[in-house]
């Protein structure tokens, strides 16, 4: 392995090559402007290329991303991405987006110690405690991704709560905030349902979504706990 990582600078020269002859001037017009219209607040797990997932080349989607893609108001980091993207940059949507399988999630839901990282994850922790009955209803395979998309619900109430995106829908301007789950199985999106483009629409969309959520993972848990026990070629239940 290349100390000085000479093989990402290839690939780089790679891409920009073949980005200019596949559109000419692309460089100096992304140079001139910076005018996207989502903001995307996602986990830093590299398996979820923001852009990519969404076919948005650079300059078209202005991306915050931390572990397990949480929104803390006291993180002057993320309240800063948003504050740039709604005021400067006036985006238009904001994205929450979890995924499946994500390991902070996992972490967080059985108290995995991983170091520093845990207290970042004591916000997901939270997020379970809330929810603890539910979850601990479910059967397990189906637990961590449910705390994935309860999480995702969490953070998107919590962008919807900032001062950034309160004064902006008083002052009438056009915000309207999402949340999303990532497939990693499938590299498909789904919408989660909590979609709000007021302050007055963030209670309903948060107990809507949330509903929806536990539907259907209670159907999940259903499906997997009413399966008939394997039967041994005799006739009989098998123990294994």
């Amino acid at each position: 392995m290349s100390i000085e990582l000479q093989e990402l600078f290839q690939k780089n020269r790679e891409w920009a090559d073949n980005t200019e002859a596949r559109e000419p001037g692309f460089f100096t017009r992304l140079l001139n402007q910076q005018s996207p219209q989502y903001l995307w607040i996602g986990c830093a797990d590299s398996r979820v290329p923001a852009n990519d997932l969404v076919g948005l080349l650079p300059g078209e989607l202005f991306v915050h991303r931390n572990v397990a893609n949480l929104l803390v108001h006291s993180d002057l980091n993320a309240l800063s991405v948003i504050q740039y993207a709604v005021d400067a940059l006036q985006v238009s949507h904001i994205i929450v987006v979890g995924h499946s399988n994500c390991g902070g999630v996992r972490a967080a839901m059985l108290n995995t110690r991983a170091g520093l990282v845990d207290n970042w994850l004591r916000h997901v922790q939270d997020v379970r405690d809330a929810h603890e009955g539910f979850l601990a209803g479910l059967h397990e395979s189906l637990q961590v991704n449910a705390l994935v998309e309860l999480n995702v619900l969490e953070q998107a109430r919590n962008v919807c709560r900032t001062t950034v995106v309160r004064d902006a829908w008083v002052r009438g301007q056009s915000v309207v905030v999402h949340g999303w789950v990532y497939g990693l199985h499938n590299g498909l999106l789904e919408d989660l349902k909590i979609t709000a483009t007021s302050a007055d629409q963030v209670g309903l969309a948060y107990d809507t979504a949330l509903a929806l959520v536990k539907q259907r993972y209670r159907q999940q848990h259903a499906a997997l706990t009413s399966q008939p026990a394997p039967v041994t070629q005799h006739g009989a239940l098998s123990d294994h």
